[in-house]
């Protein structure tokens, strides 16, 4: 914890005199990413990201990311603000172009923030005709500060534009190290079911009947759950709460402007990446779809994780989306370069299994992350198939706008290199609520009771007491 009695460097205003084009790159003793995001929420929390990797190292949950006091914010509050903020992030990114270095961690610097469900919408020349909620529709920092967490390596890299803002990092985590990280009380949250289960099931029943109809293939439905935020919230309890219950590879917190009682956030357990550029050009997609319960017995959770990679329902609809994702991968890749080198595996996660593919594909010369990011948002795994008419029914039985769920985490780095992730398994907070949404998709086999009890099955961990 912070030492009460003395006037710590962390007290003091953050170095903004300057920021020259150089930095300053630095190994440092090992600090607990938790750690660092709880000290650095008390000192710093004004624009905070944190792409926190809570689920067990591997290969996809290596790297955590604290980011902090952003040079910039882009910032649409309404949808249709969102193309034009994508071309100002473009325009930022090409701006402050570096070549990768391959000693340095994957990220020291650059874009990180959300772009949500409707902005991406937007993106197609599509409206909700529910008005938007209390969060932004896209929310961008760009980022010179940035620690990074090696969790496997159990190293910490800082990243800064001079050696006294790389101070001001190590001072940080000088005081975060060792400091509790267990999370505080969070007062018992009112949540309400925006979507009642009659609604979700004739919903369900009105696009299977859609589907029937040769209207489209497949649709992604998403219930609503929403709770009024309690005085002196407390987001940094909520979100240790959040990783402690459903660790997940691509979990985040980020700040999304205001302060004290008014600050909104985008908290997240997302097990879903959504796309990978490196900075070659090399493009990974990993659509989920398909989920079956974790069960405390061994032999019953192996037994459900093998019913789940058997289902032909399932199956097919994973299927589907692949197809969809290949489709628009297609749009911004080398010619031939689109690969599906995983199809249908169970992958397992804290309180789910998944069936999880991977795309695979080549940038097209001229073409970089936001290029990327204009061909596939939003996923094809929160949409359906064909994507446009899956988006315009979403809208018609859907109660409410999905805001910044469904959306997605994106980080961009000055090398040109991008990780992001799909916003499922979130809390949205605003001034006044709290939202928590889970869904599932829908095709011509789907059995509406067992669609709104799957939903429930996401949900569960997420609004518990």
């Amino acid at each position: 914890m912070l030492d009460q009695t003395r006037t710590p460097i962390l007290r003091a205003p953050l170095p903004t005199a300057s920021r020259p084009a150089g930095r300053v790159l630095r190994r440092v003793a090992w600090c607990e990413p938790a750690e660092a995001f709880v000290v650095a929420r008390r000192v710093a929390p004004s624009g905070l990201s944190f792409l926190d990797s809570a689920d067990a190292p591997g290969p996809r949950s290596r790297w955590s990311y604290l980011a902090l006091d952003p040079e910039l914010r882009l910032v649409a509050e309404d949808p249709s603000e969102a193309p034009a903020r994508l071309a100002a992030l473009a325009g930022w990114l090409a701006e402050r172009a570096r070549p990768p270095d391959p000693a340095a961690p994957p990220f020291t610097g650059g874009a990180v923030g959300l772009i949500g469900y409707d902005a991406a919408c937007a993106l197609h020349g599509l409206r909700s005709r529910h008005p938007s909620g209390e969060l932004p529709a896209l929310h961008v920092g760009l980022y010179d500060r940035v620690i990074a967490f090696d969790r496997l390596a159990r190293e910490v890299w800082i990243a800064a534009p001079d050696r006294a803002a790389a101070g001001w990092l190590e001072a940080l985590l000088e005081d975060a190290r060792g400091s509790v990280t267990e999370p505080a009380s969070v007062d018992r949250l009112d949540w309400t079911a925006v979507t009642t289960p009659a609604r979700h099931r004739a919903a369900v029943a009105e696009i299977v009947e859609a589907i029937a109809a040769g209207a489209l293939f497949q649709a992604n439905y998403t219930t609503a759950h929403r709770a009024p935020r309690p005085p002196g919230l407390d987001l940094t309890a909520l979100y240790l709460r959040l990783r402690g219950s459903l660790a997940a590879p691509f979990s985040a917190f980020v700040d999304l402007g205001g302060v004290g009682e008014t600050a909104r956030a985008l908290l997240s357990a997302s097990p879903e990446r959504f796309l990978r550029l490196d900075a070659d050009g090399r493009v990974e997609a990993r659509p989920i779809k398909g989920t079956a319960a974790r069960l405390s017995d061994p032999r019953a959770d192996a037994a459900a994780a093998a019913a789940l990679a058997a289902s032909d329902k399932d199956r097919a609809e994973n299927l589907m989306i692949v197809d969809l994702m290949r489709n628009d991968l297609a749009r911004v890749a080398r010619i031939g370069s689109v690969r599906v080198p995983q199809l249908n595996a169970v992958e397992s996660f804290a309180a789910v299994h998944h069936l999880v593919s991977c795309v695979t594909a080549e940038l097209a010369p001229g073409c970089g992350a936001v290029d990327l990011l204009r061909a596939c948002l939003p996923g094809g795994s929160i949409t359906g198939a064909p994507k446009r008419a899956a988006m315009q029914l979403i809208d018609r039985v859907e109660n409410r706008a999905r805001d910044a769920y469904c959306g997605s985490v994106v980080r961009i780095g000055d090398d040109g290199a991008m990780d992001s992730s799909i916003v499922i398994r979130s809390l949205g907070v605003g001034e006044h609520w709290l939202g928590a949404d889970a869904g599932g998709g829908i095709t011509a086999g789907s059995d509406p009771q067992a669609e709104y009890d799957e939903a429930q099955l996401k949900l569960a961990r997420l609004i518990a007491p």
